[in-house]
């Protein structure tokens, strides 16, 4: 049996940065980098929707 099977899945809401991470198996580790790259992703869809706005609203009190 594989130790790593019996330990429960880690949900992406509850990574959080800077914890210790020695404990973790290979697979955790794998799902957090993947998680994280999610949250990146979306935190950077934000960022661009958001960039956007402000140009069109700076764009319109400037004509």
């Amino acid at each position: 049996m594989d130790w790593d099977e019996v330990r429960p899945k880690q949900q992406a809401a509850a990574l959080a940065i800077g914890t210790d991470l020695s404990g973790l198996s290979i697979a955790e580790l794998e799902h957090r980098i993947e998680a994280l790259q999610a949250e990146i992703a979306r935190v950077t869809g934000e960022l661009e929707r958001k960039r956007a706005h402000e140009a069109a609203a700076s764009a319109l009190f400037k004509s």
